[in-house]
């Protein structure tokens, strides 16, 4: 094996690591790391959860005094300064690492390829780039927000062959099978948020938590972390006794400025809710800012699951990044409710394009993830 192909062995070792933190870590990246010594691992460790030892911290303690002249593989460049814990840069050059082999660069500000020149100035050897692709897509919310300013947007819908979220009458549990709704936990527990909307808070009570242990598998590590649960309710008129406010986690509300003091007085004496009047649009609560304050408390990952007026209006404004869509084989008819609202096309020219990233069973249903194809929407345009 050359040395080449034993640095992608593993560097992909040390993402498998690092998928272990997909569940605990956020607001921080999940990261893996990786130590050998002549071939051999003699350290390995992943991050759990915010406050606690990163990954090189944890590969350092396991390897003790075999890090000497070892070569670490990391899945994000090393940070370099003190915030929570220490900085892993100076960690590894106290341990004698003699080589670093990062995966990327860590787009944080305030790491942003100084810790693999504190490494360099050390004498240790750096490369950096190794899987970086992979990588990435770990860590893709925490990319988004520490370069554009707010969270990675999915946007979660279930919907019959037709394409119908729910029959005439609201009714929509359960349109697709067990194994669809334990991949939604999945997709809720890797999650800092779910955003949702009033009315769907009215119409379906939802709790919009992880409660499925099961369906988390082996990387579910006790205490769970709930998401924060989003509620855009421009005229605040979320109900005290809704069930996602008595659930465990916090839950935050969007109203419009200028606040309904009357409204809001009813609610706050609810423990673990906050209520936060922001700039209006003539939509509604102006969901740009949302997600820009979101980002602001440190959301890396957003989930919408929400009714078709909200998830219409998310579309419009170019704010989902990715589309989790669950196909049930079934039909509910022409009378039943739509996937979104959008405003009528009258070209096919106008028709928004996708890119399929991936369609896999489920059970019974099909998951399909999807982007939308900004660069053919400009081009027609």
């Amino acid at each position: 094996m050359t040395e080449s192909e034993q640095d992608r062995r593993f560097m992909a070792e040390a993402l498998q690591l690092a998928q272990r933190g997909l569940y605990g870590t956020d607001p921080n990246p999940r990261v893996g790391c990786l130590l050998v010594r002549q071939g051999v691992v003699v350290g390995q460790g992943w991050h759990h959860r915010a406050g606690e030892p990163h990954a090189e911290v944890e590969a350092l303690r396991m390897a003790g005094a075999a890090a000497r002249g070892a070569t670490a593989y990391v899945t994000l460049e090393p940070c370099n300064h003190h915030g929570r814990t220490p900085p892993c840069s100076e960690a590894l050059i106290a341990a004698g690492v003699a080589r670093v082999v990062a995966a990327m660069e860590d787009p944080n500000p305030r790491v942003a390829g100084g810790g693999l020149a504190a490494l360099r100035r050390a004498g240790i050897a750096v490369e950096c780039g190794l899987l970086a692709e992979a990588a990435a897509a770990l860590n893709s919310g925490f990319i988004r927000r520490m370069g554009g300013g707010r969270p990675l947007l999915r946007l979660k819908l279930a919907m019959s062959l037709d394409g119908r979220t729910a029959l005439h009458n609201g009714v929509s549990q359960w349109i697709t099978g067990p194994a669809a709704r334990a991949d939604v936990q999945r997709l809720r527990a890797r999650s800092s948020a779910i955003l949702t909307g009033s009315g769907t808070v009215l119409a379906d009570d939802p709790a919009l938590t992880v409660r499925d242990l099961a369906a988390l598998g082996e990387w579910a590590e006790p205490p769970l972390r709930q998401p924060l649960r989003v509620v855009v309710d421009s005229q605040l008129r979320t109900p005290p006794g809704a069930r996602l406010l008595h659930e465990a986690g916090e839950t935050l509300i969007f109203t419009r400025q200028p606040l309904d003091e009357a409204r809001a007085a009813q609610l706050r004496d609810l423990a673990n809710l906050r209520i936060e009047a922001i700039a209006a649009t003539g939509q509604g609560v102006d969901l740009n800012a949302v997600l820009q304050r979101l980002a602001a408390l440190q959301c890396n990952e957003l989930l919408a699951e929400c009714g078709p007026r909200l998830a219409g209006n998310l579309v419009q404004q170019g704010l989902v990044d990715e589309l989790w869509i669950y196909l049930a084989p079934l039909l509910l008819g022409s009378a039943a409710r739509p996937l979104l609202q959008l405003p009528a096309i009258e070209r096919m020219a106008d028709r928004w394009p996708l890119l399929i990233d991936e369609i896999r069973p489920l059970g019974d249903d099909w998951r399909i993830r999807a982007r939308f194809d900004h660069a053919a929407h400009a081009t027609k345009e």
